[in-house]
């Protein structure tokens, strides 16, 4: 019987982690869309929007029915309450990628700020390699990954905070940029909050590997608001 959840067990591991790196996937091609003004491709992915809360559902649905029918040991029952709670946290995130292909299809083509844009593909590139390094610690168990993970939110924050400033900037200096700039501000700060969520991802780590639950603290989180 034990032999049968741990399979099951297995499944849905495999299953999270593959919407992971769909996730991943999704918040590259949202941003290169933004960038290149390729509405074409922001919208395919709006027309795949359900794809990620489908899968979300479907894994929730599974994690609990093996709680209700298997009765888990207590390190087992971390595994699936940390995979349930990690779910949505990969959802939020799909969702934000989601607004980035949402405000591709929105915005027009307006005067562009080359700086911020530079900005938004290095955010997008350190938020991309902190969820990979995050699903990695959560495959291997590595306490100590998922917390260098979670440091590394602080470069996010303070790319944000540059970002902003070089927006307001922008304005300041020619007016005709303010329409571009307004959703310059909702992608740096849709990025700004996939960073957040991956610091709960890490958090979820901690709580699967160790069994304690431990909000992990960001020094700069207060440079956001």
């Amino acid at each position: 019987m034990y032999e049968i959840f741990l399979d099951e067990l297995k499944k849905l591991n495999t299953q999270f982690m593959e919407m992971g790196v769909f996730v991943n996937d999704n918040i590259d091609d949202a941003t290169r869309a933004f960038v290149d003004h390729n509405k074409e491709k922001a919208k395919s992915m709006v027309d795949d929007e359900e794809k990620i809360p489908s899968e979300s559902i479907d894994i929730q649905k599974q994690a609990l029915k093996l709680m209700a029918l298997q009765q888990p040991v207590a390190t087992d029952f971390r595994v699936v309450i940390s995979i349930l709670k990690a779910t949505t946290d990969l959802e939020r995130i799909g969702e934000n990628a989601m607004s980035i292909a949402l405000e591709t299809i929105r915005v027009k083509g307006n005067p562009r700020i080359p700086e911020v844009e530079e900005i938004i593909s290095n955010m997008t590139h350190n938020v991309r390699h902190m969820l990979i390094q995050v699903l990695t610690a959560y495959v291997q168990d590595d306490e100590k990954m998922a917390r260098d993970v979670a440091s590394r939110d602080s470069i996010i924050d303070h790319d944000y905070v540059r970002a902003r400033q070089l927006i307001v900037d922008g304005i300041e200096g020619d007016p005709s940029r303010a329409m571009a700039s307004s959703s310059y501000f909702v992608v740096t700060r849709l990025l700004e909050r996939i960073g957040d969520h991956i610091v709960n991802l890490a958090s979820w780590v901690i709580y699967k590997t160790t069994g304690e639950l431990e909000e992990l603290s960001n020094p700069t989180e207060n440079l956001t608001i």
